[in-house]
């Protein structure tokens, strides 16, 4: 019996030395009936080529200025001819043949909506990042225990779910977050699904990691269920430092990286302040006055 097309989304912007090795996954993948939709925010570095090789049913060019996460994606999903569509970074790099396989079969359950694959880091990822993938993804994960976790990296997506109502294009940060949360409000699953793997880490500078946590902690304060007087800096930037800082330390032990362990307190303490500031700022912008509390 043959397979019935799946939609492939993937966003792009100055990756080439990872879409060297995230096409070649994507075309040895044995499951064979899908198409292909790229779209680049204006890499300047070969990627274009690289994506044109590759023959995408759809390859769509936009300037850095005008990239959206939420609109990206809302777009993709509209190109896209199938029922289930599954997303892929251009840096996460797919893991054996049998990426594509497990994603598609989880999502012909109605009732799931999104399902997102096992993520492992690349070999250079530095000890705070790898312990944050342990977390996540790892075999005893700690994501499993916490009230809602997702990643769009490399994920899929059911169409007729995404058609009631697509990605908050007001959001920035977080987008994927806020979406599967709407959809388990809906009664429908998100689902992990580890026998699908990609490669994908990133090595932010403590200034990066700053700015990345308080993009996500402002757009995540939209579905925040506490109070604005939870954001106190003893309970969202030292407490949860000093806690970090100890669990870091064991795992850079367990793993004979100590030597990274200082650099580590020093992401985890840039982290830390930029979810205060975060959720602060998304409180104000989000919550407070006649538009938060429509």
């Amino acid at each position: 019996m043959n397979d019935p097309l799946i939609s492939i989304i993937m966003r792009s912007y100055n990756e080439a030395w990872a879409l060297q090795g995230t096409l070649p996954a994507l075309k040895a993948q044995e499951y064979r009936n899908y198409e292909l939709i790229v779209i680049d925010s204006g890499s300047t570095d070969g990627s274009q080529e690289l994506i044109r090789a590759a023959e995408p049913a759809h390859f769509v060019q936009i300037t850095p200025a005008e990239y959206n996460p939420s609109r990206v994606m809302n777009h993709g999903m509209r190109l896209a001819k199938a029922d289930r569509c599954l997303f892929l970074n251009a840096d996460a790099t797919p893991q054996g043949t049998n990426w594509l396989r497990p994603l598609a079969e989880a999502l012909r359950d109605p009732r799931v909506a999104a399902v997102f694959s096992r993520q492992i880091p690349r070999p250079d990822c530095e000890a705070a990042f790898a312990r944050d993938y342990d977390r996540c993804f790892g075999p005893n994960r700690d994501s499993v225990n916490w009230e809602h976790f997702f990643s769009m990296v490399s994920s899929g997506l059911r169409r007729d779910i995404w058609e009631k109502r697509g990605f908050r294009e007001d959001l920035q940060y977080a987008e994927d977050d806020e979406y599967t949360r709407w959809c388990r409000s809906q009664g429908y699953r998100v689902e992990f699904v580890p026998d699908s793997v990609a490669m994908h880490s990133h090595n932010y500078t403590a200034r990066q990691l700053y700015h990345r946590s308080f993009g996500d902690a402002r757009a995540m304060s939209t579905t925040y269920k506490g109070k604005e007087s939870d954001f106190t800096w003893m309970r969202w930037v030292l407490l949860p430092w000093m806690r970090d800082s100890v669990r870091d330390a064991v795992w850079c032990a367990k793993h004979g990286r100590l030597r990274e362990l200082p650099h580590s307190s020093r992401l985890r303490w840039s982290q830390w302040r930029g979810k205060l500031h975060g959720f602060r700022q998304g409180w104000k912008d989000y919550r407070s006055g006649p538009a938060g509390a429509a």
